[in-house]
């Protein structure tokens, strides 16, 4: 049950709602109370406001389950209809088929009780993501910015207004940080690197040298972002089986609204850069090697690893534990099962699965031989065929 702000500080629903980035969404508000419903924004972005509901005030998120009378909470799967007529939240975000099921059932049973307002919404998680945005903003308003005294920071590094660097921070030389970007405690920001405005990167980060990374970045704990890929040529003139190491000249560069998960690791390119595009959002543990580029608003979940010189396209969604060869291309708008392993170019626009879905573990065994069995199983099925042909003809 987060409450994020204090009570003096909680804004009215309806204040919420209008500060709220509601750009793009179709939505109104209804009040279950008995007073004046709100109507549907106007195209200047404007709802009118129930006077009913003046005193509902907002001073966090929750569930269903355990959100408060001063907490929203949201709808957007059915399966979770059920608990709209036990939350105690003050209102709801659902959709226009959701709040029509629950106002139905209210008229059924008789009760009164359940949430004060509902938020309808065609896209209700959207809009749930967005409230949320507005509560972390308004939870960091009064952050001070500012440079810890035991960070260390080069005399020639370009540090912009309203930046804030945590303790035992390290700006080596030549590095530029944009407006508003908050460094995190023990963060190393190497030579030449340039981090672009209201970026966040959390304690602990690592960026090698000559890394670039966009406006509005935020980049989790433990993430490392311009390490030598694995690169190494073999070499027997000195031992049998020796390998020399491949030098690694390029770097890394990151778009803008980029969100690069916690210990997820973006090696740095051998000759050319590494590319990450604008809006792609990386989960945690992920393994990016070098010279891979992934294209803008593509989405991959943990674990993934993706081998050196691959292309990945626009808007890919890529499942946990997905394993992408090296130098090959993914269209756009691919989808990726979970743990599907990758190993030639994917055309534009399809869906693929590269791994059966958990069974009992004996007929796993039994699947699993006859798959070792499968080549003469068709070899002879082949030559049933050919018997069947020649058998119709006489």
């Amino acid at each position: 049950m987060p409450i994020l702000l204090a009570p003096a500080d909680a804004p009215a629903l309806a204040e919420l709602l209008e500060a709220t980035d509601t750009s793009g969404l179709t939505w109104h508000l209804e009040d279950l109370t008995g007073g004046a419903a709100a109507s549907t924004p106007d195209a200047a972005g404007a709802s009118a406001r129930s006077a009913s509901l003046a005193d509902l005030r907002v001073a966090g998120i929750g569930t269903l389950g355990a959100a408060g009378p001063t907490e929203i909470a949201f709808l957007s799967n059915p399966r979770y209809q059920s608990q709209l007529d036990s939350t105690h939240a003050g209102a709801v975000i659902l959709s226009p088929a959701m709040a029509d099921a629950h106002k139905a059932s209210l008229a059924a049973s008789g009760r009164t009780d359940g949430p004060r307002a509902l938020v309808v919404c065609t896209e209700p998680y959207l809009l749930y993501a967005r409230v949320g945005q507005w509560f972390a903003r308004r939870s960091r308003a009064n952050d001070i910015a500012g440079i810890h005294p035991s960070a260390v920071i080069s005399p020639d590094a370009v540090i912009g207004d309203g930046v804030t660097i945590g303790p035992l921070a390290v700006i080596e030389a030549g590095v530029t940080i944009g407006q508003g970007a908050r460094i995190g405690a023990g963060c190393i920001i190497g030579k030449d690197c340039a981090i672009g405005e209201h970026s966040l990167l959390h304690p602990r980060v690592t960026l090698y040298d000559r890394i670039r990374i966009g406006a509005r970045a935020l980049i989790h704990s433990g993430a490392v972002i311009g390490a030598d890929g694995f690169g190494f040529a073999p070499d027997s003139h000195t031992v049998k089986g020796a390998y020399s190491k491949i030098e690694h000249f390029g770097g890394v560069m990151i778009g803008d609204d980029v969100e690069i998960g916690a210990n997820t690791t973006i090696d740095r390119g051998v000759l050319d850069d590494t590319v990450i595009g604008n809006g792609v959002k990386l989960d945690d543990q992920i393994m990016v090697a070098h010279n891979v580029r992934i294209g803008d608003h593509t989405a991959i979940a943990a674990c993934t690893g993706i081998a050196g010189s691959t292309t990945i396209g626009q808007r890919v969604a890529i499942g946990g534990a997905a394993m992408i060869g090296g130098h090959i291309d993914i269209g756009d708008d691919v989808f990726l099962t979970a743990s599907t392993v990758v190993f030639s170019n994917l055309a534009a626009g399809g869906r693929y699965t590269g791994i059966m879905p958990a069974v009992e573990h004996s007929e796993w065994e039994r699947n699993a031989v006859a798959m070792r069995h499968l080549g003469r199983l068709q070899r002879r099925l082949k030559a049933l065929e050919k018997l069947s042909a020649k058998a119709a003809d006489t």
